[in-house]
């Protein structure tokens, strides 16, 4: 994982630590109890509106009202976390909804809605939801589909009051919203900055893609982004004019969850909304179109619209359609049960693909999927990647393997494989229910009104799976297979890097030919149980066992070194997450190994444990719980799992198995290579990609471990030398297994004795390795100037200063998060809201803990290349000033206010601990200074701040790097790419 995709999400400082709930004595209980004043007069609890026509048991959690002037609204009690609302209010139009020179009005409205409103002036809504501790982005949002846009806020510390006025707020923020000539244009720029960031391959790709596949429909021409012609020519009166036409009660729902009782919920919402009018009559949706075959097609074959998208650097991808028109179903419990059987039968399909490509086919990947699309299609999907330049033979398999699924039915063991994990993961449901978040919930709701559906509790969902079972037969999955394949019309499009590849005849071509059926993909080997596998090595018992000093957790030593963190917590039914953290991580690689450790990822966890190989692991894992995830920090190896506690001991036996007898099947190896080749020259087609691939390394100052290796490193790894490598990383340095969740506590050490405890002693570190740095560029080792091949008017700027690293530094960590925040928050105010020049520029902070160097303070905008100087420009006047006098204390508020509250709110969750004490079982740190981690942010000053700023931000210059198309001007530094 590169330092980019590490960070480029992380616009709230505690993304570098996860979601945090704090120490328990700052939890709190808030639920707001219901009077007789908050009787609701239109709940309608006998009548459901989202129920109506359905069989389905109505989730009497959920209280459901339909106000006279035509706004619906769905409210419920929800305490997780404590002291939150989430409201939702969805308008049921997006971009599909758009007249041709409205093309982006829909998003453009989103834009103004949080620009100004009745209630509030220009640019003040956001930094009022700040100061009550919604964060920009997380927790205050809006999303624009082609038929919806949704608008969200989940509040934290809600109390009543607090609750009733943001609703408020809120309602007047999307009913009356003020879409003047000044504010439209303030926000077109940012829109078109928007679209600009957005722009190349990608977004040409998924045009021709969506203008193929929904051809002759509305949604072929309506990207919610819009163009830049009829952006441009927004007016006032034009955009008013989409507001009123659309943002009507009848097009409303308002869905309001929190820790409060539902006719609280409900009263609230009727006081707001019942006074919505618009006058005249609602304006007719258009009309979506129905895919149709082309007149002449064959019935059995009918292909349609087909197209070939050349885009160079891009990897070789065809994805082709069965297309059926949208019908509005009525959403009953047999309409269920005959998509959760088409599921089984896309999973045996999904599996019978899967196999094939890692026996070495002609194809690195190939899936197929049900999905229905905007209310346009109900379509079958199938996508493949071809491992090299033989589309045909990609296709030609594929479409063989789907043939013999429609021929023959499949096996009894292929279907029980799928129905074990559908189950597994329906139990999850209904076990996670209890603890599942009031946002998550409130989405469901407009997600199931914008596609007409109904809503249904985990349970339901379980029993209605489990009321199927006899119809888990071959005869009926094949016959669910064959309702997959049969629609009106199949329509393709392939893209890839050389015009010369084919054309449009040759893929029709390809399309129409008979399949030949493949059974190669078909899998019936029997379940393996892992009392059958063989022992780690002989069991032994922990050596020592204390208090760690933090709550209840638990530390153990074993007499071969390794080391584990045990935290029970009931609260979360059903869910242990265990992390085991081990060797060196990226100091353990020499400087000739970046091909094995960049291949890693993919090919480490599948070549298999012991005797298992890839499909081994997954009929073993088949109606269980497990999870293996692995990735490479600064000082550590990761593997990790969300279990629970009746699979816990195997999810114990997979890791340790890895460490002790690690499989070597060396074509997942191959196909990590095919893919690797296949994406480098992808890395820079826009200035997104280069960053991808070249930050890391310089930011390492050119540290050679750390770069993306381009197709001769790739071409020159070997099976065998990737077994070298890892057999040394895998074998060396200290362990760590933190089991933290739901388990049962002795159970877990006798689990852990026959897996970790078996283990054989580990190779230390070698001193070189352990103290190895992670180094920063020396002083004046920039500017750095790097090129794209992509669109012209696309550049991205990144500015960096090194600060340190190690858990002693931990306190300093957090206030330079506080920093990085507020430093933020300046360079989105000037670069965005003032000038529009950039829509998404963000500073974070990063401090690993595992090593004394590598820290950064890190800033990064995508802007137009002329603007590159003066996002710079803009960069070191924030930083001087944060210098010379420190932030404002409104500014400090406004980023300390959203990280007390997540801390505050997010209670519940064991992975707030497990992020916190991981490493703990070694560096007694980690617990001593999570006792201040509250108040390390609540009580920060901007006295501290300030110290920072002079510390690390002008004590030397940021280091620059700028990302410009080819042939652009040198303004931004000098010529040194390096690659």
């Amino acid at each position: 994982m590169t330092l980019l995709s590490r960070i480029a999400g992380a616009l709230l400082p505690l993304a570098l630590l996860a979601p945090a709930p704090a120490l328990a004595q700052y939890q709190a209980s808030c639920t707001i109890t219901a009077t007789a004043e908050d009787a609701p007069r239109y709940a309608e609890p006998d009548d459901p509106w989202i129920y109506r026509g359905t069989d389905i048991p109505i989730d009497t959690q959920w209280l459901f009202g339909e106000l006279p002037n035509g706004v619906r609204y769905a409210v419920r009690q929800n305490g997780v976390p404590p002291c939150q609302m989430s409201l939702r209010v969805a308008i049921d139009a997006g971009s599909i909804h758009e007249r041709e020179e409205e093309r982006g009005f829909a998003h453009l409205v989103e834009h103004l809605v949080f620009r100004e409103s009745v209630y509030f002036g220009p640019g003040e809504a956001i930094p009022h939801f700040q100061r009550q501790g919604a964060a920009l982005g997380n927790d205050t949002n809006a999303t624009t589909s082609p038929t919806q846009t949704v608008y969200k806020l989940d509040l934290p510390n809600a109390t009543r009051s607090s609750m009733d006025d943001a609703v408020r707020l809120f309602t007047g923020m999307v009913t009356q919203p003020t879409l003047s000539a000044q504010n439209v244009a303030t926000d077109v720029p940012i829109v078109l900055s928007e679209r600009r960031e957005r722009a190349g391959p990608a977004r040409r790709v998924q045009e021709a893609v969506t203008a193929t596949l929904f051809s002759g429909q509305r949604l072929a021409s309506r990207s919610p982004i819009g163009t830049v012609e009829t952006l441009e020519g927004a007016t006032a009166e034009a955009v008013q004019a989409f507001h009123q036409r659309w943002y009507r009660p009848e097009n409303a729902t308002v869905v309001l969850v929190g820790d409060a009782d539902v006719q609280v919920l409900a009263a609230m919402v009727e006081k707001h909304f019942a006074d919505w009018d618009v006058p005249g009559e609602p304006a007719p949706a258009p009309d979506f179109g129905d895919p149709v075959a082309p007149p002449g097609a064959d019935p059995d074959n009918p292909v349609g619209e087909v197209n070939i998208v050349v885009e160079p650097g891009q990897t070789r991808t065809l994805t082709f359609a069965v297309m059926r028109p949208w019908v509005q179903v009525i959403d009953n419990l047999e309409y269920n049960r005959r998509n959760l059987l088409m599921q089984v039968a896309a999973a045996v399909v999904n599996r019978r693909l899967e196999n094939r490509a890692r026996a070495g086919g002609s194809y690195l990947a190939a899936s197929v999927g049900r999905e229905k699309v905007s209310r346009t299609v109900d379509g079958t999907f199938v996508s493949v990647t071809p491992s090299g330049e033989n589309w045909e033979s990609a296709l030609a398999d594929v479409r063989g393997v789907i043939a013999d699924a429609l021929a023959q039915p499949p096996s009894q063991a292929e279907i029980d494989q799928a129905v074990a994990l559908f189950d597994v993961a329906f139990v999850d449901m209904v076990e996670q229910s209890r603890i599942q978040a009031g946002s998550q919930l409130a989405d469901q709701i407009t997600q199931a009104v914008d596609i007409r559906e109904a809503v249904a509790s985990p349970e339901t969902f379980l029993e209605v799976f489990r009321s199927i079972s006899e119809r888990f037969t071959p005869a009926q999955v094949q016959e669910a297979t064959q309702a997959l394949f049969d629609g009106e019309v199949i329509r393709a499009i392939m893209l890839t890097p050389d015009p010369m590849d084919a054309n449009e005849q040759e893929l029709r071509a390809a399309l129409q030919s008979p399949a030949v059926a493949l059974a190669g993909g078909r899998d019936d080997a029997e379940p393996i149980d892992f009392a059958d596998l063989p022992p780690i090595g002989d069991p032994a018992l922990p050596s020592l066992r204390e208090p760690l000093g933090v709550l209840d957790v638990e530390r153990l030593e074993f007499e071969n070194g390794v080391r584990a963190l045990l935290f029970s917590r009931n609260n979360e039914p059903g869910r242990v997450t265990v992390r085991v953290r081990f060797g060196a991580g990226w100091r353990g690689f020499e400087k000739d190994e970046a091909a094995y450790a960049h291949l890693a990822p993919s090919a480490l966890v599948n070549s298999g444990v012991g005797p298992l190989d890839q499909n081994d692991l997954d009929r073993a894992a088949a109606g269980s719980k497990l999870g293996f995830d692995f990735r490479i920090e600064d000082g550590a190896f990761v593997f990790e799992g969300l279990t629970r506690q009746e699979d816990l001991a195997n999810q114990l036996y997979l890791f340790a198995a890895k460490l002790q007898m690690p499989g070597w099947d060396p074509a997942p190896f191959e196909r990590a290579k095919a893919s690797a080749l296949l994406g480098y020259e992808s890395y820079s087609r826009d200035p997104n990609g280069v960053l991808n691939r070249d930050l890391d390394w310089l930011l390492r100052d050119r540290d050679p471990r750390f770069v993306t290796p381009g197709p001769d490193l790739i071409e020159d790894a070997t099976a065998e030398g990737f077994r070298r490598t890892w057999s040394r990383l895998l074998s060396q340095g200290p362990v760590e297994v933190a089991v933290f969740g739901d388990i049962n506590r002795e159970e877990t050490i006798q689990a852990l004795s026959r897996t970790f405890g078996a283990l054989d002693p580990r190779m230390p570190l070698a001193p070189e390795v352990a103290n190895r740095p992670l180094e920063f560029p020396e002083l004046g080792a920039g500017p750095v100037r790097l090129t794209h091949e992509g669109d012209p008017d696309q550049a991205a700027a990144v500015i960096a200063w090194p600060t340190a690293g190690g858990s002693g530094g931990l306190v300093q960590s957090r206030k330079l998060d506080l920093l990085s925040q507020v430093f933020s928050n300046r360079l989105m105010d000037n670069l965005r809201e003032r000038a529009g020049a950039a829509y998404a520029p963000f500073v974070t902070s990063s401090w690993p803990l595992d090593t004394q160097s590598g820290g950064l303070v890190f800033a990064l905008a995508q802007i137009d290349p002329a603007l590159v100087p003066a996002f710079y420009d803009e960069a070191e006047t924030i930083v001087a000033d944060l210098a010379e006098n420190g932030p404002t204390p409104d500014e400090l508020a406004r980023v300390v206010e959203p990280i007390r509250q997540r801390i505050e709110r997010a209670s519940t969750g064991h992975t707030f601990w497990l992020n916190q004490l991981e490493g703990a079982a070694f560096d007694p740190n980690r617990a001593i200074y999570l006792q201040s981690l509250y108040s390390d942010y609540s009580n920060a000053t901007p006295e501290e701040m300030q110290a920072l700023a002079q510390r690390y931000l002008v004590a030397r210059p940021g280091l620059r790097i700028s990302v410009l198309p080819e042939g652009a001007g040198a303004g931004a530094g000098q010529m040194t790419s390096g690659r």
